[in-house]
């Protein structure tokens, strides 16, 4: 199975921050085994500047990110999943979707860098400690044995991961 591609989908609620970090990062990092996408439960319509800039810096194309509904990858022609992710914050009373399907899925909550309060230099620290929680966080991930795991093995550690 080494040639296997996984799909990945990165949820969020406005899909215009983390979820946007999320999959340019996976797509970045995957080295083509990996394919991703991100979208919203309630998407603002637009992405955040400040997350393009984050990437941007860091190297990572920021051509075509667009804020859009999960409900696109729930459609009968979307790409088959592997994985889904959330990556709002349920502590700040945010609703995180449920992914209908036979994806694995985790929670890999994290606060929104969006609501970051303050002056530019406080915002772009809220997106790289953003930017660098998933980029730890998915380092692990593609650091794990997925060929030789049975989905139990996997479903738990990804599970882990965003505890990390």
């Amino acid at each position: 199975m080494p040639d296997t591609i996984y799909n990945v989908l990165f949820i969020c609620t406005g899909n215009s921050a983390r979820s946007i970090l999320a999959e340019g990062l996976l797509n970045e990092m995957g080295g083509g085994r990996f394919r991703a996408w991100s979208a919203g439960s309630h998407p603002k319509g637009t992405v955040h500047p400040m997350a393009l800039a984050v990437l941007a810096e860091h190297g990572i194309p920021t051509d075509g990110f667009r804020s859009k509904g999960w409900e696109v990858f729930a459609q009968a022609d979307a790409p088959r999943m592997d994985f889904v992710f959330t990556v709002c914050d349920q502590a700040a009373g945010e609703v995180c979707p449920v992914w209908p399907g036979q994806p694995m899925t985790a929670h890999w909550g994290m606060p929104d860098p969006a609501a970051v309060q303050g002056d530019a230099q406080a915002q772009h620290r809220a997106f790289l400690d953003t930017f660098v929680t998933l980029q730890r966080r998915l380092r692990l991930m593609l650091s794990l044995p997925l060929a030789s795991l049975d989905a139990l093995a996997i479903k738990q550690e990804i599970k882990d991961i965003g505890t990390r």
